[in-house]
């Protein structure tokens, strides 16, 4: 039987942040991932996903500062390029860019606020509808390989194990901790254990071995099958200027909610990432997933396209389905109850937080660190949803 000082459960973005964390401290973790990390049957799988500072709450747009420097520590120590700057751009009747700026100016980040004639002359290739805020700051960072230079540099330092098709069955208490067990009956002991699973969450919840009155008041996790699309690139416009290069966008109307980007390697950086936030269907728990695009919804993206996207064929050469796991608010959830840590969910926009997702859950769980009271069980329970 395996022992360590730590068990991280899911090796994801969070999970294997994490990990790296803790290891680096000095502790011995074993990662357990029902897969492979970042496997396409959970949220971090993919080479493209959005780093931003753009937030409408101030408190969020500050720890994106903080996240980029976590971004900077990792890309240091590993010689790699995880984040490709691109910018951003922000638009639409919901998404209040004049409110944008406002927050970008307190948190010190760089921006500017465009009109819609003024953000067509940078990009040609998008129709806004209303005021836009860009902010070179933002770019696209590389999940997968985020995922495996953190597990990597994790192992390197000698106290980092990652067990691989290892599905959790359950976690029992015992003296001095944990067991927790695999559903082909291994067993792995340790002192603590931090749950970081995403859209697997709600299936472990009622194995977790959790404090009754803390589960009951842990928020309800909903769970999305969304539906990406990588639609290609035009090199020119109809008069044959050639577009600039893509930035990535938010749109969000009364119409639809929208956001894209620059796609990865895994779509052979030819075209832009895009879909309807929170457009795909709801499932019980991630093993509900079918991985199936619906022509419903490529007909919607396809219709968005050509109304706003003129720099695109409107017409996919790549599509993907991906886990969304969100609370009612949207908030993170990282909290602890007698010896176990639960790290989600990221609502769709935890990526970019990746390396503070792992030193805070890393911080709560040896007692070293703090997080943030809106992402406690208790402020879930207090706050409506939004």
């Amino acid at each position: 039987m395996h022992s360590s000082d730590f068990i991280v459960i899911g090796a994801g973005l969070a999970g294997a942040a994490t990990a790296w964390h803790l290891a680096e401290a000095g502790h011995h973790v074993t990662v357990l991932e029902r897969t492979t990390p970042g496997n396409h049957e959970g949220s971090s799988h993919g080479s493209a996903r959005i780093f931003r500072y753009a937030y409408p709450e101030k408190s969020y747009a500050d720890l994106v500062v903080r996240a980029r420097k976590g971004w900077d520590d990792l890309e240091t120590a590993s010689g790699r390029q995880l984040i490709t700057p691109t910018g951003s751009v922000d638009f639409g009747d919901l998404r209040d860019p004049h409110g944008l700026a406002r927050v970008l100016e307190a948190s010190g980040v760089e921006h500017e606020l465009l009109s819609a004639d003024q953000a067509r002359e940078c990009f040609p290739q998008i129709a806004f509808d209303t005021d836009v805020l860009y902010h070179p700051g933002a770019g696209v960072l590389d999940a997968m390989s985020t995922i495996e230079t953190m597990l990597e540099l994790a192992v390197a330092t000698g106290r980092a194990e990652v067990h691989t098709d290892w599905e959790v069955a359950g976690i029992g208490r015992r003296s001095g901790g944990f067991e927790v067990r695999s559903i082909g009956g291994r067993r792995v002991t340790g002192t603590k254990v931090i749950v970081a699973a995403g859209g697997w969450l709600p299936v472990l919840l009622r194995d977790l071995a959790l404090p009754s009155a803390f589960l009951a008041s842990v928020p309800a996790f909903e769970v999305r099958e969304e539906q990406a699309f990588h639609l290609p690139w035009r090199e020119t416009d109809d008069a044959g200027a050639a577009y600039p290069a893509w930035p990535t966008f938010i749109h969000k109307s009364s119409e639809m909610q929208t956001y894209g980007l620059p796609g990865g390697r895994d779509a052979d950086f030819r075209g832009q990432k895009m879909a309807q936030y929170k457009g795909g269907p709801v499932l019980s728990s991630a093993r509900d997933q079918s991985g199936q695009i619906t022509e419903e919804m490529r007909r919607t993206v396809q219709d968005y396209a050509r109304r706003y996207l003129p720099g695109v064929v409107p017409e996919p050469y790549a599509e993907a389905t991906c886990l969304f796991t969100s609370t009612a608010n949207e908030d993170f959830v990282i909290d602890e109850a007698e010896g176990v840590v639960l790290l989600s969910a990221c609502s769709g926009h935890g990526g970019k937080f990746a390396p503070l997702l792992g030193e805070l859950a890393a911080g709560l769980a040896t007692g070293t660190g703090t997080v943030p009271e809106e992402f406690r069980v208790a402020h879930h329970r207090a706050e409506p949803a939004r």
